[in-house]
Parts: C-alpha cells; structure tokens; sequence
C-alpha cells in the first residue's frame, strides 16, 4: 500500500467526472429514402467528389422496403473499388453516424475475380446496438471515409462504386447489400456476387470474442468531429491534478503517422511558472468499462524533446469513475503511472501500477496496492492489466508486472484515460521553456474476457490487417 500527498492526482477523479459531464451530445440529422424493390435498400453520396483524394468518402444509408422489422446485425453493405497498389492497404473511419459510429464496423476485403475497377471491397456492417429498422425507415446518415495507410494520395474514378457526381443521397446499385446472408440489392462487379459459394471467407476480418472497443487514432487532429463521435473527450477544463494554475490544452493533442501506424501525442510542457504549465488529457465520454481486458501500446519519454531535463513529470494509461464521498467503497482506479524523474519521494525513474479501493484527499488518506519497478521506461511498451472476479493482473510487454487483490476490484463501471501532467515545479526551477511527450499507439478494451497478452497482440493485428481503425461493440452501463 502507498500513500500519495493530496498535491498529488487524486483531484483527478472530480475532473474526469466534470469532463465527462460536459461533453456535449450530436444532433441527429434528417435522413430521406426512396423505396426500391427487395427488403433493403441502399442510397449513396460523396463528399470527396475528385478523381483523385486523400480519402474517399462514401456516405450511405440503409433503408428496410420490406414489410417487416429488419435487424442491422443482419445486414452488410459492401462499396467496390480498385486498389491503387497490389500491396497497398487501407484504413477504414467513421466521421459521423445518426445511429452512432460505435455501432458500425468497417472492413476490407479482396475479390475472387478482380475487373478492371474492382479488386476491393469495403463492407460495412452493424453491432447489435445498432438496433432495427421498422418498415419504411432507414439508418439516417452514414458519414463514413477510408484511406490508404500511407495516407498517399487515392484515384477514385477507376473505382466500381464510386460517382463523384453524386453529391445528394439517391439509391445506388453498384453497392450491394445482403440481409441474413442473401443478397438482396445492388449488383457487384461481374463474377463477385456476394454469396457466391467460391467466394472466400475474408482472411482480414478482424478477431470475434466479446463485446470490443478498439481505437488505431487515426484522426486529423483535437478539432477531428470523429474524435467525440467515437466517444473520447479531448480535456480543455482547468484544475487538478498537477501544478496549480496549469491549463489543460487539447491543441497539444496532435496525430500523425508513425511506423506505418496513426499515433496519439501527448505534449506538456513549462517555462517554471503555473501560468506557463500546459497538461494534456484524453478519455472515454462514458464510464461503461468495468471487467476484462485493457491494453494500450504506449511510449514513455525519459527526457525532454526541448529545453532542460528535471521536471517530475507523470505519464500514464489509466481507468477511473468518480469518488462519491470520502473514502467510498465503490470507487476504482487501476493505474499505469511512468515518473522518468521521479516524484512523490522518489528520487528517480519509476513505473506504478496501482489498484485503488478507495481515498480521503483532506486529510489524505489512500487504500490501494501497487506494483513498482526502478529503471527507465522510455520508448514503446504494450501495457496490459486484466480484472476478473478474482484479480487485477498486470503486463508489461507479455511480462507479469504483478497481481493485486480481490479486495480492489470495481464495483462500478469506469472511463479509460490516459493523461501526461507534472506533480509540482519542484524538480527543476529552471524558467526556459521544456516541452515532453507522450505517445500512444492504440487502445483495447475487451468486455468479461481476460486475454493474455499474446491474445491482445493477435486481436491487435487482426484488426490492423482488416483495415479497421475504429470499433466499439461495448454497450453503455
């Protein structure tokens, strides 16, 4: 058991809360049909008109012409174009969705007979919560993109499925759309019927197996609108934890690519001053997460990538909700906390992981177990911790990093955060500018599972190799 100084984080649960809370909701918007023969219907604009783009946008809606309830799980929409290189690959996104982006999952494929404007395929599909369609109704819009991997520049108009005419929903049969296996509209490019028995199962489909959030970051930046519709919530509010006075500033929140990946970066930095201090966070809209897996692949930073080294900085991966009353026993906390300059006692690099029941922040008091290691931590590590009705186990790269006890187990669902701040301007008084980062590579949770790292690994790259940048499956609490 450790006990922390009420300078420390333990704000932090009162601000995820308040973050949590301010997030404003998306308006639907209004969704028009036209009916057409058999029980689904699809209707197709663009936003990317060009012949050529850096993401082609291919936005749908799926309307039920038939006489009875049709369920989304059981329909999938396939759009038909042609890859731009034999080995290029692709990342599939969705912007915005009336029925909510985590209910729709996008994958690629490859066709058995390739035509001169097919040798791909984008099939989008619908987790259970995506619910039914009633007679007459359609999903509303589906603002959905990919691109390639490298984020080089696309040819659309040697694409099946493309017309960048089209910039007003109208129904579209060179998408195809089957319902409970059977093809029910729209016509594929010649010799690829989507239920044709020589029609190969996709080898990219990414894995099955409990109800999954999976997120690659492949967004543009903080002001990315796909950003909130997948539920995450780039901090602005000011508080704690950390150097009073700081501002938490979601513009330090940049993505860009990295050894074929999209990477999150984390940025905080400091001239010596609170006024001066900038902390950054990003965490989950909705506390739904509670048992199974968690995994992240994170790079911690020993030094910073500007000015003087010294600052006791915090870099962390992290689940919370909120603390309801001094020392509440349904309060959880489950922490992977690098300090490359020490802090709370500490005179030098050291990585926690800490199980929380529960803490008092005035007078502090704290009721947790941790697990700690001495040695430097910089550059890219996969984090895993699992909770199960017995345990919290901890991983760092496929290694036990420890155990804690049943006593810490959560009794209410959490948000999954990771946030870059510094305890205090005691470590270095230096007033020239520094600046350190944190980056982060991909984030996994998997409902009730317990996963072995080498599971996570696996699920990781199956979702990578389909193209799927973007999932969630996990229902609200």
């Amino acid at each position: 058991m450790r006990t922390r100084p009420p300078t420390g984080r333990r704000t932090r649960a009162a601000l995820a809360l308040t973050a949590l809370l301010g997030s404003a909701a998306l308006a639907g918007l209004p969704a028009t049909a036209v009916a057409a023969d058999g029980d689904v219907s699809v209707q197709y604009r663009t936003s990317a008109g060009g012949a050529t783009a850096d993401q082609s946008e291919p936005w749908l809606k799926v309307r039920n012409t038939g006489s009875t309830t049709v369920q989304l799980s059981q329909v999938k929409v396939r759009y038909y174009f042609k890859a731009d290189a034999p080995n290029a690959t692709y990342r599939f996104a969705c912007s915005w969705a009336v029925r909510g982006c985590s209910a729709i999952t996008g994958t690629f494929g490859t066709l058995a007979h390739p035509t001169a404007t097919a040798d791909r395929y984008l099939e989008i599909g619908f987790t259970a919560s995506a619910g039914s369609l009633a007679p007459g109704a359609d999903t509303g819009d589906m603002q959905l993109r990919f691109h390639q991997s490298s984020w080089q520049t696309l040819r659309q108009s040697d694409d099946y499925s493309f017309d960048g005419t089209r910039t007003s929903y109208a129904d579209w049969n060179k998408v195809t759309a089957r319902l409970a296996g059977a093809t029910v509209w729209g016509t594929a490019p010649e010799g690829n019927d989507p239920t044709d028995p020589t029609d190969p199962t996709d080898p990219t489909d990414p894995p099955g197996g409990g109800q999954t959030l999976f997120d690659d970051f492949a967004y543009t930046s903080h002001t990315d609108p796909a950003i909130s519709a997948h539920g995450w919530n780039v901090r602005s509010n000011s508080g704690g934890p950390g150097v009073p006075g700081a501002a938490w500033d979601p513009s330090k929140v940049t993505f860009s690519a990295s050894g074929g990946n999209s990477v999150m970066n984390l940025e905080t930095s400091t001239a010596g001053t609170g006024a001066s201090t900038t902390h950054t966070e990003v965490l989950t809209k909705s506390m739904k997460f509670r048992n199974g897996t968690y995994a992240a692949r994170v790079r911690f930073s020993d030094a910073p990538k500007y000015g003087p080294d010294g600052d006791r900085v915090v870099q962390t991966f992290f689940t919370i909700n909120d603390l309801k009353a001094p020392m509440a026993d349904d309060y959880a906390e489950y922490d992977f906390e690098y300090l490359p300059n020490g802090g709370w006692g500490e005179p030098a690099n050291i990585l926690y992981t800490t199980s929380w029941e529960t803490y008092n922040p005035d007078p502090w008091q704290a009721v947790n177990q941790h697990s700690e290691s001495r040695q430097s931590y910089a550059g890219w590590h996969d984090l895993v911790v699992t909770i199960d009705d017995s345990a919290i186990t901890y991983y760092i790269d496929g290694r036990h990093f420890g155990t804690h006890d049943a006593a810490y187990l959560p009794e209410r669902p959490m948000s999954i955060n990771f946030n870059q701040w510094l305890i205090d301007l005691d470590g270095l008084t230096s007033t020239t500018p520094r600046a350190y980062d944190q980056q982060v590579d991909y984030v996994l949770h998997v409902k009730d599972q317990v996963l072995t790292p080498a599971q996570v690994t696996a699920k990781i790259n199956g979702y990578r190799s389909a193209g799927t940048s973007f999932v969630d499956e996990v229902p609200a609490s």
